[in-house]
């Protein structure tokens, strides 16, 4: 498995790129099923771990790809779908593959699709999305680990999720397109993704309302047509790369951002004391001699990104002050914490909040990643770190992040990519 050596204490410097959003590309890649004729081409395709996994799972139920890493462009022929299965060994990988169900319900009437897997970040259920199914219509049934559902075609109707989820919003999104009748859905997820992805299936020849509110409309048409598109720029790396020159120092321009997209994101970094300016989709950062602490309670957008909380509590363990993180999406993501302490944090964790009293420096040693955003954190970590800091397994970190270690090196972190 691969590492990332770090020698930390470098002040960031530069311009960076940050690529289309993995998490509107992986539904909109799913969504191109519902082309029954035409290419669909999507621009901008990060070349991540995740990205790959859909792709195969594409090709696995009968889809023609034409992948272009150097432009960054996928071409994808939905014609001739073969199967309606998504098998175990594609989507135990990545949790998203469970974004195909909806299109393949709405294209061929039946779906066979298994039980996620992915990071463990404790329960994030799939029910949502068989409880929507089931009140459009379709016959859910769950056997030897995989989710079997089948209808003629689905009957528009109201669907209210217990709690906002952008994956399940997205999947009843695309099942209902070709719905009968209208299809609501009340406390929808109201992420900038989502947005992306219905306007993927409005510019298809969908007819959707209201995404990026709480309540969304879907009034089903008949079939939809193959586009061209380029997803929004991923909020999540661009906070990232904030976070890697917050904690480090420096000053860097982040080039293809949305700031609309990173609002409160921004509001913190200030209140650490951070300076952030503006130019069209370009965003600067400059950092001060020492972050402040801060408070930080994580909920569905447009609140903090609980995806952005690692990457914060790295902050906050070289800030001045007493930083608390409430974390209220997933009941066991601190797991971070540890490895923090590891390199020298004072981090004390009570139920769903964590208390980090900044230290003036962290000192280099092993660490883990134990799933994409910690992963990410322990390098912001690595880079605010005396010594040599070694992040483990991060594999983790190659699913949501295209080249990591070249990223941070173009703006003069000294890190890089050895065999552990």
């Amino acid at each position: 498995m691969d590492a990332f050596r770090i020698r930390g204490g470098r002040r960031l410097e530069g311009h960076l790129r940050v690529n289309g959003s993995k998490n509107s590309v992986l539904p909109i890649l799913a969504a191109s099923i519902l082309a029954d004729k035409g290419n669909s081409i999507i621009h901008d395709i990060p070349d991540l771990r995740d990205i790959r996994t859909i792709l195969q799972l594409l090709e696995a139920i009968g889809c023609k790809i034409d992948r272009d890493k150097k432009e960054k462009t996928v071409v994808i022929n939905a014609e001739n779908l073969t199967d309606y299965v998504a098998p175990y060994e594609l989507v135990s990988k990545m949790r998203a593959s469970f974004l195909v169900l909806g299109p393949l319900l709405a294209r061929m009437g039946r779906a066979k699709v298994s039980l996620p897997g992915g990071c463990s970040l404790g329960q994030r259920p799939v029910d949502l999305h068989i409880k929507g199914f089931k009140k459009l219509g379709a016959t859910v049934i769950e056997e030897a680990g995989y989710v079997i559902a089948e209808c003629d075609r689905l009957d528009g109707g109201a669907f209210c999720f217990d709690r906002p989820s952008h994956t399940g919003t997205e999947n009843i999104m695309m099942g209902a397109v070709t719905a009968s009748g209208t299809t609501t859905i009340i406390n929808a997820a109201m992420d900038p993704e989502v947005v992306d992805v219905a306007n993927f299936l409005n510019s298809m020849g969908a007819s959707i309302e209201g995404a990026g509110t709480a309540t969304i409309t879907i009034k089903g048409v008949k079939k939809l047509t193959a586009i061209e598109h380029k997803p929004i720029p991923d909020r999540l790396v661009a906070g990232t790369f904030m976070a890697a020159v917050a904690a480090s120092g420096g000053e860097v321009t982040l080039e293809n951002v949305e700031p609309s997209h990173l609002g409160i994101v921004i509001q913190k970094f200030n209140e650490m004391g951070c300076e952030i300016d503006f130019n069209h989709d370009r965003l600067t950062i400059r950092a001060p001699a020492r972050l402040k602490a801060v408070d930080i309670v994580t909920t569905p957008y447009p609140g903090f990104p609980t995806d952005l909380q690692a990457c914060m509590m790295s902050m906050a363990a070289v800030a001045e002050g007493t930083s608390r993180i409430r974390e209220t999406i997933f009941e066991d993501r601190f797991s971070h914490a540890m490895e923090l302490i590891r390199l020298g944090a004072n981090i004390t964790i009570s139920g769903d909040t964590a208390a980090i009293e900044g230290v003036e420096n962290l000192s280099g040693t092993n660490v883990m990643a134990s799933d994409i955003r910690a992963g990410a954190a322990m390098v912001v970590a690595g880079l605010a770190a005396g010594g040599e800091t070694q992040v483990k397994r991060v594999y983790h970190i190659d699913r949501g992040y295209e080249n990591f270690e070249e990223s941070m090196a173009a703006v003069g972190a000294d890190i890089e990519r050895v065999k552990d």
